[in-house]
């Protein structure tokens, strides 16, 4: 938990306040954030995802009134909880489905379930579009008007967005962008829903790996081969780091990577002309603090530029997110704070 805010800092505070809570498989993020996206209090919890639903919106509930006590505002000073879970999902109905990470979870009317326990309305959303809402409401987005979102990692998640509006679709499943066809023939690879040529075969974790273990397999030299004969499992970590030492293959493995990524925004781009495409998660290869992560992202942008219309060219941004694993949270109390505006 984070300290008492002080009674100073608290006049300064733009009310009314916003529960943000981004579940995961393994933890749950929940934070208190005033109206202008500041972090009142922050904790977070062990999903236990075998416990069930019931018990996780129980345990969220009990959290959201311990930052309040915590942060010291009144609790009529509240005005509504963002919830951001894993897909897939039944947004109007509020019903997480059966994602893969939250197997206790499925088919549970969480959003009205947690409302009943919180005692507020609650504003319900897929994790990696609210993640993208946070960005762009006090991240990387921040200056922008419109965005496209893509979170790397086990899997290749995505948001859009287009002024304050988040395109969720109409069956809940809008903004899924790593899902999108960048590789048409038959023996494509195949993501972790067993779908062909998607974006997300070719640029997740299990893509890097992949990579690697078939450059070994075919004899290539690489300090990876000596990580490996040392019974080292190949990881996306290890890759990096040995990109980072110089190591041939793992650096061509690395830009591989991001060339698959600009083929993928290049569609981004083209089908929605955004002020901005922001990358995040944790397979960013250290991010913009790494010369690894910058070279990463350079090659992203020069995949890109010479594919795009001419307008396009210089006027989309590529660049990588700024607030890390806070984006969901924040960008769930976000949501709250827009569906809160609209219903006053």
């Amino acid at each position: 938990m984070s300290e008492p805010l002080s009674s100073s800092r608290v006049a300064k505070l733009q009310t009314p306040f916003f529960a943000g809570i981004d579940v995961g498989g393994t933890n749950i993020k929940c934070g208190l954030v005033d109206a202008a996206g500041q972090t009142l209090a922050y904790h977070a919890m062990r999903t236990e995802q075998d416990r069930g639903g019931e018990n996780g919106c129980q345990r969220i509930a009990a959290v959201v009134q311990q930052l309040i006590e915590q942060a010291g505002v009144a609790a009529g000073s509240v005005a509504r909880v963002g919830l951001a879970t894993p897909g897939p999902m039944d947004i109007p109905r509020g019903m997480i489905l059966q994602p893969g990470n939250l197997p206790g979870w499925w088919d549970f009317p969480v959003r009205d379930r947690l409302s009943h326990h919180a005692r507020l309305p609650v504003t319900f959303a897929n994790d990696a579009n609210a993640a993208a809402y946070g960005e762009y409401w006090c991240g990387a987005g921040a200056q922008y008007h419109s965005l496209v979102f893509l979170t790397l990692g086990t899997g290749v998640g995505g948001g859009i967005i287009i002024g304050d509006t988040l395109v969720e679709g109409e069956h809940s499943c809008g903004s899924e962008c790593g899902h999108i066809l960048v590789d048409p023939r038959d023996d494509a690879w195949r993501d972790s829903l067993d779908k062909s040529g998607s974006l997300e075969a070719y640029t997740n974790a299990a893509a890097v790996v992949r990579r690697a273990t078939e450059a070994l397999d075919a004899g290539e030299t690489s300090a990876l081969a000596d990580r490996r004969t040392a019974h080292e499992q190949i990881t996306p970590r290890i890759v990096a780091d040995e990109a980072e030492r110089g190591d041939a293959l793992a650096r061509r493995i690395v830009m591989e990577t991001a060339h698959w990524l600009g083929i993928g925004i290049v569609t981004f781009i083209h089908a929605i002309d955004p002020d901005a495409v922001v990358l995040g998660g944790a397979m960013t290869f250290g991010g913009q603090t790494n010369p690894l992560g910058r070279e990463f992202l350079q090659r992203i942008r020069d995949t890109v530029r010479p594919r795009l219309l001419e307008p396009l060219r210089d006027t989309v941004k590529i660049e990588f997110a700024s607030l890390g694993g806070d984006a969901g949270y924040i960008g769930a109390a976000g949501l709250a704070r827009l569906e809160h505006r609209k219903q006053r």
